[in-house]
């Protein structure tokens, strides 16, 4: 990640006119990396939490002088909390002030970030110091420590990948593409804890046999052995012992921090992942659907709207909204999904045109949160925005607030309502997806239902025993619905003072529904852990308590909830929107440049350093020579010169309006928006190559969608014999005698016409042939066999007996 003039991942640089280049020139020289020579890398793993501690060492091997920039992209689960270099001319260390970040506009002025924003094929945030100039044969310390919640594999694993900055392999080094050995040596150790045991380690690299430093087998040890492989990224899957619905661990406070603090009180991470077995497509299932719909969109989106209510399973409820300047419920509250019901639904919907200028979707989410949901019935909102709503952050602060009691589904059909639909989406755990066009609409929103339809554990609940004295704060609070393939990862803050100091243990439950049935699981935990003292559930309960300060701080409801962000972020050292990044250089022997071009001496103690967003450029890395505009040495000094032009002008055009003024007005703060930090990278682009061909699809069997009941079935009736294209009479004519009911000798029709060859109706009629499959299944077992010969016979349609799950 290191590289001279902002060469960083390998890219050439488009010259910019941003007046950081010194007197204008436009020199064209070679890009020379500062090479990675080796890496101490320490890895705490405890359950599905990591810390990263590491020591990084480079060293200019060219023979000048070479601007340096360390850059460490940061995944969504990644926070820094440590960062320092020390260098042959000074010792740097990343500080956090109480000031807000600002991910869009770089630190001091220093417009070459801009470079980092768009150049980079990461998207993403990134963590960027800028660390001067190195001379050549010069080494640079870099210590940098991080934390990351991992995922959780359906097997119960962690899965952990080691940061590509900390392991570069080849692909980075531009001059030696086809190296089979790596540059630099990387000593890579991990430990291993947790309270159920630690099973096994698989990697896909070699690694030393597993060291228990535990008799119970609570903690291990693993090293790299060997080097490292040179073309991929190095990745752990940690096996603990048998994974339970719900699991905890214990980890001890700061000694240093304040009693009663977030850092200072002991902290359970819990783990639930209920163990939730696959539902059978097309059969009744609970759940609550509510279908929120800018009228905007009911002009392009019927068709859409009928294969979507269509496709819910019987045993559910719903409810449409159509939002404008006042918000319409189909119903007060959610009904049941029944045929009458649906069809007095689709009669009620708005008329197309009837879209006012404002929408009012904040009104519609409080009118929703205000109506109370079924009894066992998890709530999910599907919500359509053709445009930004005007009170943006208002809506974010609403869904955050609401985040555990639902799950949301958002699509949006521009691409300035696209963080809007992300955050949501990202609260509740959900899903966002930008709809580029109409074509590819259906199937996007289908693709999503089929994810919605998922079962889950409903009425999630936590209760504790503990000592008199004693209590438990679950920061965020607790989903009230956990769904299959999911595993949620709360953070709980035990606090107070014991009574009696003898119990050295607590008690967890969780209580939750499946298909009905209750289900109860207890554990103990300890209550006066051990650990390493590295603080990582801290720093990750930190981070997440961040995240949910900020739609609530930027909503405009009070200072108060920023002022908790501060004092949080400040004491965690995990940066947040309210608070800045500062390199401070603790050492004045700077020797960065000596030149006749120096035309400021270095003396400022602060150097740029800071989150910055990456917009990203998709352009592919390669292995020719790479080149860039901005010559080494020179960079500082043109940046200072520019910096100092720009506090002169601005000064000399402000005298008018300041008087006698010794100092210019200082330009309120820029408010801070809880969209601007959104992970787009989490964002679905639909491809519209999918969409033309779910477009012929849906166009061509929209009729018969129509027809279909929303128990699954289809009546005989001239509507039927006209999709199929087969007149009325002959089809009763060729029904089998075996057939009581037309019905069934219709919805095998039907079902089997959907198996024409070549036609892509699987993704818009999956959960529409489900159903109607289970109601043949359930009425008429006996008369299959003989319908579906008759069908294929009729229609000239080879069908497989599967299909009928014959």
């Amino acid at each position: 990640m290191w590289r001279q003039s902002f060469g960083l991942l390998g890219k050439s640089y488009t010259h910019d006119t941003t007046g950081s280049f010194l007197l204008g020139k436009w020199l064209h020289i070679p890009l020379y990396p500062v090479p990675l020579c080796s890496a101490v890398v320490d890895v705490a793993i405890q359950d599905y939490v990591a810390d990263v501690a590491s020591e990084l060492i480079y060293q200019n091997k060219s023979h000048i002088s070479t601007e340096v920039l360390f850059a460490f992209p940061l995944s969504p689960h990644t926070a820094i909390y440590s960062f320092q270099v020390r260098s042959e001319d000074a010792n740097i260390q990343a500080m956090l002030q109480d000031e807000p970040q600002q991910l869009h506009k770089p630190l001091g002025g220093w417009e070459n970030l801009e470079y980092l924003q768009n150049q980079s094929n990461y998207p993403g945030e990134m963590f960027a110091c800028f660390l001067g100039t190195l001379s050549p044969g010069g080494e640079v310390v870099v210590t940098l420590r991080y934390v990351q919640e991992l995922p959780r594999k359906p097997d119960g694993a962690a899965h952990f990948v080691l940061s590509p900055t900390l392991h570069p392999y080849t692909k980075h080094y531009a001059w030696n593409c086809l190296a089979s050995k790596l540059p630099y040596s990387l000593l890579l150790t991990a430990s291993l804890q947790s309270p159920r045991g630690v099973a096994s380690v698989q990697a896909n690299f070699a690694l030393t046999p597993l060291i228990y430093t535990a008799q119970d087998r609570s903690t291990a040890q693993v090293s790299l052995a060997g080097s490292p492989p040179s073309h991929n990224d190095l990745e752990l899957l940690v096996y603990f012992g048998d994974p339970p619905a719900v699991s905890a661990v214990v980890e001890k406070g700061d000694p240093g921090a304040p009693p009663g603090s977030l850092l200072g009180d002991p902290m359970v991470l819990v783990t639930l992942a209920p163990s939730i077995p696959e539902a059978v497509p097309g059969q009744c299932q609970s759940g609550e659907f509510i279908f929120l719909l800018d009228t905007t969109f009911l002009e392009h989106a019927q068709d859409s709207l009928l294969f979507l209510l269509k496709s819910l399973p019987l045993g559910c409820y719903f409810n449409i909204y159509c939002y404008g300047e006042t918000s319409v419920g189909i119903y007060p509250q959610s009904v049941e999904y029944t045929q009458d019901n649906l069809t007095e639904a689709m009669q009620r919907i708005p008329p197309t045109g009837s879209s006012l200028d404002d929408t009012n979707l904040l009104g519609t989410l409080r009118s929703i949160y205000n109506t109370p949901r079924p009894r066992g019935h998890t709530r999910q909102l599907f919500i359509f925005m053709t445009r930004l709503p005007p009170d943006k952050e208002a809506i974010a602060a609403e869904v955050c607030h609401h985040r555990n009691s639902h799950r949301c589904f958002s699509f949006c059909f521009s691409k300035d309502s696209a963080a809007l639909a992300t955050a949501l989406a990202k609260e509740t755990g959900g899903e966002a997806t930008y709809v580029s066009s109409d074509n590819s609409m259906t199937a996007v929103v289908l693709k999503c239902l089929k994810r919605a339809l998922k079962p889950a554990a409903e009425g999630v609940f936590l209760s504790w025993t503990l000592p008199r004295g004693l209590q438990v704060e679950v920061l965020g609070g607790t989903p009230q619905s956990i769904f299959q393939d999911q595993y949620s990862l709360l953070y709980a803050r035990i606090h107070g003072q014991a009574q009696d100091t003898t119990v050295a243990k607590g008690v967890m439950t969780l209580q939750y529904s499946l298909d009905g049935q209750d289900v109860t699981h207890t554990i103990e935990f300890p209550l006066c852990p051990q650990g390493d003292g590295r603080l990582a559930g801290h720093r990750l309960a930190a981070r997440c308590l961040l995240e949910r300060l900020l739609p609530e701080a930027t909503s405009g409801s009070g200072d108060e909830p920023r002022h908790r962000a501060v004092e949080i972020s400040l004491t965690s050292g995990i940066i947040c929107p309210f608070t800045s990044y500062v390199g401070v250089r603790t050492s004045q022997r700077v020797s960065w440049y000596r030149g006749p071009l120096a035309l400021l001496p270095p003396r400022q103690s602060l150097i740029p350093c800071q989150i910055v967003e990456l917009r990203g450029s998709g352009r592919v890395s390669s292995c020719l020579p790479k080149t860039t505009w901005v010559p080494p040495g020179w960079l500082t000094a043109a940046c200072e010169s520019w910096l100092a032009l720009r506090r002169l002008t601005r000064s000399i055009a402000a005298l008018p309006q300041r008087g006698a003024c010794s100092k210019a007005c200082t330009p309120p703060p820029p408010s801070i928006s809880s969209l601007k930090y959104a992970d787009l990278t989490e964002f679905d682009w639909c491809s519209p190559i999918l969409g033309r061909w779910s477009t012929e699809a849906i166009a061509e069997c929209q009729e018969l969608v129509a027809l279909q009941n929303v128990d699954g079935s289809w009546a005989l009736s001239s509507g039927l014999a006209s999709v199929l294209e087969i007149n009325e009479a002959e089809i009763k004519g060729k029904m089998p005698g075996e057939v009581m009911e037309p019905s069934i000798w219709a919805t095998v029709l039907a079902v089997t016409w959907l198996h024409r060859n070549d036609k892509f109706y699987q993704d818009v009629c999956e959960l529409l042939e489900a159903k109607a499959v289970t109601w043949l299944c359930s009425r008429a077992v006996s008369q299959l066999d003989k319908c579906l010969e008759a069908a294929s016979t009729l229609l000239g349609i080879s069908v497989k007996p599967s299909v009928f799950r014959l």
